[in-house]
């Protein structure tokens, strides 16, 4: 059976992309020990045979094992396993627990600041973004007029360090955006997120901005949550996890050991859901 490179809906579970099912199947097998950490992951041309998947879903799903620091990629050697828990995921220089922690304390004091201070000009910018992130569909492109959003937050304030201080971490907020949509289905519900500041700050209501604004970054870090959680108890091993003892002590490390790649193709039913 072929994995489907686009996401359905519909009643009953919900079905997932191809790349979020390869993403989930390598995840398990790497925390279920099926690889270990050093060892190397099948090739691609491997992985996307056993898997019946297409090289780009495949790579898009090795990025994202990347970002969730489970992977590494060596030039001309492969992809390595270095962990076998995710952790905090990292977003170009930042990770997302750095970046949600001063975009708290940056962000909600900005939307207040831009309540007070906007423009009907800065209006008009924001509505007729949001009007074009809604017909958006690419990912890539809705994550950069998501960070182009904040921006223009940022720029209401009439105040231009903290335009500079969003610049800063303009990269970052893009690839944890397109991360999020990917992964966490964030698109639509983002867009509500960010018509209710705009009309926040259309009333001039400090409050009401500042509560919108920390509404979204509220479901910014649940939806990171939900997607870095550890493994359900039924994949867990039996026992409780100890850290494992090397693998060998001698000083060169025996060459890592390829696995094959777990057989069959993947399910995109997402039972967590």
């Amino acid at each position: 059976m072929n994995l489907s490179d686009s996401q359905t809906g519909g009643v009953g579970p919900r079905r997932v992309s191809a790349m979020e099912a390869v993403l989930s199947h390598l995840r398990d097998a790497i925390e279920r020990g099926e690889y270990a950490i050093g060892d190397k992951l099948p090739s691609e041309a491997e992985l996307c045979r056993t898997l019946e998947v297409s090289r780009p879903v495949l790579r898009e799903a090795l990025r994202a094992l990347q970002t969730m620091g489970l992977t590494a990629s060596r030039t001309g050697k492969g992809t390595f396993v270095v962990a076998d828990a995710v952790g905090d995921p990292t977003f170009g220089d930042y990770t997302a627990g750095d970046l949600l922690e001063v975009r708290r304390h940056v962000e909600i004091p900005v939307a207040r600041y831009a309540a007070r201070r906007r423009t009907p000009e800065h209006l008009e910018f924001l509505r007729q973004l949001l009007d074009r992130m809604d017909r958006e569909t690419d990912t890539t492109a809705w994550a950069a007029m998501d960070t182009h959003f904040h921006l223009a937050v940022a720029e209401a304030t009439r105040n231009p360090v903290f335009r500079r201080v969003i610049e800063e971490i303009r990269d970052a907020l893009a690839r944890q955006s397109a991360f999020l949509n990917r992964l966490g289905d964030r698109r639509e519900q983002s867009n509500r997120e960010h018509r209710a500041v705009v009309e926040a700050l259309a009333d001039g209501s400090e409050d009401a901005a500042a509560e919108a604004m920390a509404h979204h970054l509220e479901r910014v870090g649940a939806t990171l949550t939900a997607i870095v959680r550890p493994a359900p108890a039924a994949r867990a091993a039996p026992s409780p996890r100890t850290p494992a003892a090397p693998r060998t002590a001698t000083p060169t490390a025996p060459p890592p050991r390829t696995p094959t790649a777990p057989h069959g193709p993947v399910s995109t039913e997402d039972r967590s859901r």
